[in-house]
């Protein structure tokens, strides 16, 4: 189940240039925007899956007449991630009336719009396990101190992910990453549970049991391996009880005689795949085991990534995370267990838009 985070907060902005100023990130799995309306103290924030991208165009379009009056030649987008090229013809096709469209970098919207939230917007920044819920952080904002601030990890996790370290202010660099993201987990159960979207999924996943699909230590142990600081209940192996059941039931169900029998079971391999899958695994806790396995290998890089670096604060952004419990609980057990408790993970309500906040920001 996830947390739906909040579509509006409290932030006071200028608009002393005249334009309305539309920010958008679009990534490629989400497209995010965040906008305020003219002459007010609020930020708003929507989302859509980029593979929509003409369900996005009307919304930017409903936000300049619902917000703006319709007044295009006083409006101004600026654009983020790799949507910003990719669709950039698209955009300048649908808005040509508009003052200006805008494009920027998308790291360096990112590092913008993480500073704002964790040093502007009042209880933004908190952790999370199951254990305690939910912990708001309050964090220094003594600008004449960056030790105390600085230097920090950006883990952003969209379709790939990419860790920043940020030293100051606008200086940053990115120092690591993977290719196995919220894509990967994505396209992976799409394919493997016939999922239709993405909080479906998140949403199998929160009721799943993934002891049904991980082979765990117990399974392998019968018992804790404590010479190694291993529970009975840690993961030994993702989906390594899936080949294990489908090879005995195969093996229970196959005839015992000609060569003609024989043919005919390859010819059936892909039926009865397709016939054991449905009978001995949940969608929902496939999806668990695949949320774990992706979000203990972030967890991980991520903590190498800190102590290589010497950084002690963490952050965790990117549309990945939707405010999902078992994402952030996973995320937060891997950096604990990684540094025996000497690093913490650090999540944030609007951690999906961070690169159109430091968009909106820019201007």
């Amino acid at each position: 189940m996830t947390d739906q985070r909040a579509k509006e907060i409290h932030y006071p902005c200028n608009y002393s240039d005249g334009n309305f100023n539309i920010a958008i990130d679009i990534g490629g799995s989400l497209a995010k925007v965040v906008f305020s309306p003219y002459g007010s103290e609020r930020l708003m924030f929507h989302t859509i899956e980029t593979e929509h991208i003409d369900k996005f165009i009307r919304l930017l379009h409903s936000i300049v007449e619902n917000y703006h009056s319709g007044e295009y030649s006083t409006t101004r987008i600026l654009a983020t991630g790799g949507g910003a090229y990719k669709f950039h013809e698209l955009l300048q096709e649908e808005f040509s009336a508009i003052n200006a469209i805008v494009r920027l970098d998308e790291m360096e919207c990112l590092i913008k719009g993480l500073d704002a939230f964790i040093h502007e917007v009042p209880d933004e920044v908190f952790t999370y396990n199951d254990q305690d819920g939910a912990k708001n952080v309050t964090l220094p904002r003594d600008a004449t101190d960056p030790a105390s601030i600085y230097p920090y990890l950006l883990v952003n996790i969209g379709s790939g992910v990419s860790i920043l370290k940020v030293d100051e202010p606008g200086q940053f660099k990115r120092v690591g990453g993977s290719s196995l993201g919220g894509g990967t987990l994505w396209g992976l159960l799409s394919l493997i549970t016939g999922a239709q979207t993405y909080d479906q999924m998140l949403d199998w996943a929160h009721v799943g049991d993934n002891t049904n699909v991980d082979m765990l230590v117990g399974d392998i142990y019968g018992t804790d391996y404590n010479k190694i600081g291993l529970k009975s209940s840690n993961i030994a192996s993702s989906f390594g009880k899936v080949f294990q059941k489908r090879r005995n039931s195969v093996t229970s169900n196959r005839p015992r005689s000609s060569s003609t029998a024989s043919n005919n079971i390859a010819l059936t391999t892909s039926q009865t795949d397709i016939a054991l899958r449905n009978k001995k695994f949940k969608n929902p806790d496939v999806c668990k085991s695949l949320l774990f396995a992706i979000s203990n290998n972030i967890g991980q890089i991520a903590y190498l990534q800190a102590k290589i670096h010497n950084v002690q604060n963490i952050y965790f952004g990117g549309s990945y995370i939707r405010g999902h419990l078992t994402t952030m609980n996973t995320l937060s057990f891997a950096i604990d267990f990684w540094s025996q408790g000497n690093k913490q993970a650090f999540f944030l309500k609007h951690e999906g838009y961070l690169g159109a906040m430091g968009a909106f920001l820019s201007a």
